[in-house]
């Protein structure tokens, strides 16, 4: 960051503008997923007219009217509820997301936190919105909020294995767990010779990426993983008795940290930010736009699977992980493994 800007600062200082950037991407990120998916794109697919209409042209107004909505609602707590833990939860939702964000690379050298261990610990600080859930569910005082916390701790916790699991054919083939690493070895590689658009790892991991989406979407409780929040059996599960900006940290939890998957998906299987022969400065240009378009093809995915599929029954979901999605995965990695060796 000093180098770009050709100024002669601290580390601190430093360290507090990359937190401060990092701190208005979440909520612009899910701004923009909320704008463009969950209202827009429904909206063609579903026919859903309302979300179309509001301030005129494709109804630009609709989000920015339930943003200040949500302001104005008023802060209630139940009366019985831990108030101390309730009002912290969605902080800890939030807070796992803002982790994801700082090893995600945008460009060669914007990054927060190039980490030799990346991928690992990515996937290790999203686990920790289920604490967040937890704390919400139980200081609600409510048994609806309960149910749909402990719900979501039981998904979360057996969708993390295909989750890792899926993502470990990509640190075979790469040999590293630097997503920085990953995606200079996508960008320098080539397919039989042919170096025309590097070497995506979608192409050799397409089985991993499905593994990835799926387990993905589970982690985000989204249709047709969406259990632990399911209107019709518990309300709004553990986000029941949370009303105004609280109910919305939620709201920017999730979509945020949809937005951290599918740039994780885009580093991981599409190349990230990169683009062939395209290096130094010109890549810290053109990188966030590139993996901003790679970003929003794969939230595409989800949210197209979020507006198709019925939500599953609980018994149907954890058979899914268990007796699918991890053999698959543990297939994936042994043929990964035994081509990895038999090529190298």
């Amino acid at each position: 960051m000093s180098h770009l800007l050709a100024l002669d600062i601290g580390w601190g200082t430093v360290l507090a503008i990359k937190t401060l950037i990092v701190l208005a991407f979440i909520p612009l990120s899910a701004l923009i997923l909320g704008y463009v998916f969950l209202l827009k794109m429904m909206s063609h697919m579903q026919s859903r007219l309302g979300p179309m209409d509001p301030g005129g042209f494709h109804g630009w107004y609709q989000l920015v009217g339930d943003g200040v909505k949500f302001m104005q609602k008023e802060d209630i707590m139940p009366v019985d509820a831990d108030r101390r833990v309730f009002a912290l939860a969605p902080a800890v939702v939030v807070l796992s997301t803002f982790l994801v964000f700082v090893v995600i690379p945008a460009g060669p050298r914007l990054v927060v936190a190039p980490l030799d261990v990346g991928v690992f610990y990515a996937l290790a600080v999203s686990s920790l919105s289920v604490i967040g859930v937890l704390m919400a569910g139980w200081a609600s005082s409510n048994k609806f909020a309960l149910m749909g916390a402990l719900r979501a701790a039981a998904q979360l916790i057996a969708y993390e294995l295909p989750l890792v699991l899926a993502v470990v054919g990509v640190v075979i083939q790469a040999g590293t767990m630097n997503l920085q690493g990953i995606v200079h070895i996508q960008q320098d590689g080539s397919i039989f010779g042919w170096s025309g658009i590097g070497n995506p790892f979608i192409l050799t991991q397409f089985v991993g990426f499905a593994l990835f989406m799926v387990a993905a979407q589970a982690e985000l409780t989204q249709p047709p993983f969406d259990m632990p929040v399911a209107e019709s059996e518990l309300v709004a599960g553990y986000m029941v008795e949370y009303t105004g900006f609280r109910f919305l940290f939620f709201f920017i939890g999730e979509f945020g940290t949809a937005f951290a998957f599918a740039a994780l998906a885009a580093t991981l299987f599409l190349g990230g930010w990169s683009v062939p022969g395209v290096h130094g400065s010109a890549a810290d240009l053109l990188g966030p736009l590139v993996l901003f378009a790679k970003v929003m093809l794969v939230a595409f995915l989800m949210f197209w699977a979020r507006f198709t599929y019925p939500r599953l029954r609980e018994d149907q979901l954890q058979a899914l992980a268990w007796k699918w999605l991890i053999p698959i995965a543990l297939v994936n990695i042994l043929v990964t493994g035994v081509l990895k060796v038999a090529f190298s």
